[in-house]
């Protein structure tokens, strides 16, 4: 685990600026930054596609929209947090629309604590896709360097007469002489030989 102190970025939607100080008092500078502060769905979405956030919070009602379907779209277009805050007589609704799709959901009036709860919550789902999508790069990699390995195996077997193995032990060789990867040393073949 690294320690090094991990910092969200935020997009409150919020027509409430009784509500806007009261979330400012739970998201500190050295935590989340930055922290941006709309009015309307219609500002939330060109401030999302201006940027990405790792959070977002909507404050329902708003004036242009209630918000449901922009919480929806951006959390399954993946990599924000979405937490919805609804009045509570509408809290059942709101959640079985939105809850499919990964929206967290609030009710109505929300106290501080609750607020530093569900905080917390989206922090450790964040961190965890995070993770999850590095693990996924990295195996991707690791696929495309297994990819362009064979490739230069191929070309070894069938331009130098090699058998697999040494065509292998060929590439890793190469590789270790000279401290780079393998997929260095396959490329260099596959340049050679294209």
């Amino acid at each position: 685990m690294s320690l090094k102190k991990q910092v969200y970025s935020v997009l409150v939607v919020s027509s409430s600026d009784n509500f806007n100080a009261a979330v400012a008092s739970v998201l500190p500078a050295a935590t989340y930054k930055p922290v941006k502060y709309v009015g309307s769905i219609s500002a939330a979405q060109r401030a999302a596609a201006e940027r990405s956030y790792d959070f977002i919070i909507v404050n329902t009602p708003l004036p242009d929209d209630l918000g449901a379907r922009f919480a929806v779209d951006k959390s399954s277009s993946g990599g924000c947090i979405v937490l919805l805050l609804i009045q509570g007589e509408h809290l059942d609704d709101a959640y079985n629309i939105v809850s499919p799709h990964g929206v967290y959901t609030l009710p109505k009036p929300v106290s501080q604590q609750s607020m530093i709860i569900a905080l917390r919550w989206m922090r450790t789902t964040i961190d965890r896709i995070k993770r999850t999508e590095k693990k996924a790069t990295s195996i991707d990699d690791k696929m495309q360097e297994i990819r362009l390995v064979n490739r230069a195996k191929l070309l070894l077997i069938s331009q130098e007469g090699y058998e697999e193995p040494e065509a292998h032990r060929y590439i890793e060789k190469s590789a270790m002489d000279r401290c780079v990867h393998k997929s260095v040393i396959a490329q260099e073949i596959i340049n050679r030989y294209s």
